[in-house]
């Protein structure tokens, strides 16, 4: 298997190196373009002065440990108008990402992992249970609609759960935690939380 690498800061601060599967990423890349025609951008160097953020590094660092796997970046587009994908885009990229790696023909283990926040700059606890809420209950249907308007600033992140929802449409969700961490009394703040699919 041919491995690249990208690096990130890690939680320590410090430049780490990561494996990247460049095979898989090939296969990720082409099924998505030409089978599911998504305008698909890729990357086959990293810049130096710009190392992925954080979501990576918690997968690293919290997740895998000392047990580090090769792993595909994919990045979403949430934050940035004019061309943010929309609920239904998002959830139509999980599902096929799934079918990709479902018919990659090479025969390893695949995780997909999804890593943002949910409602912040300010703490909307109704519009995090209700994620939470679609998500536990498998209703695509609910989720593809979730006004736009309601998926800005940071709580575009919840984008990133709603393709995780696609991919992963066959399994149960399991809600490990749900914390509204406030940082002040106006309500500042980020809707946490961590799930996994079986």
């Amino acid at each position: 298997m041919r491995r690249l690498s990208y690096w990130g800061l890690y939680g320590d601060g410090a430049n780490r190196t990561f494996p990247v599967d460049a095979g898989l990423g090939r296969h990720l890349v082409e099924t998505l373009t030409h089978q599911f025609e998504f305008d698909v951008a890729h990357a086959r160097v990293q810049p130096r002065h710009s190392p992925f953020g954080h979501a990576w590094s918690f997968v690293h660092q919290r997740l895998m440990g000392e047990q580090v796997r090769p792993i595909v970046p994919i990045m979403l587009n949430t934050y940035y108008p004019p061309n943010q994908p929309t609920p239904k885009r998002c959830y139509q990229l999980g599902r096929a990402i799934r079918q990709a790696v479902e018919a990659w023909p090479t025969r390893q283990r695949v995780a997909i992992v999804a890593s943002g926040g949910l409602s912040h700059f300010f703490v909307d606890e109704d519009l995090d249970r209700y994620v939470l809420e679609l998500l536990a209950k498998k209703d695509g249907d609910a989720l593809v609609t979730l006004p736009t308007g309601k998926l800005e600033s940071g709580n575009s992140e919840i984008r990133n759960w709603i393709a995780a929802a696609g991919a992963l449409e066959h399994l149960n969700m399991q809600l490990v935690d749900y914390v509204p961490s406030y940082r002040s009394e106006a309500g500042s703040g980020v809707g946490m939380a961590f799930a996994f699919w079986q």
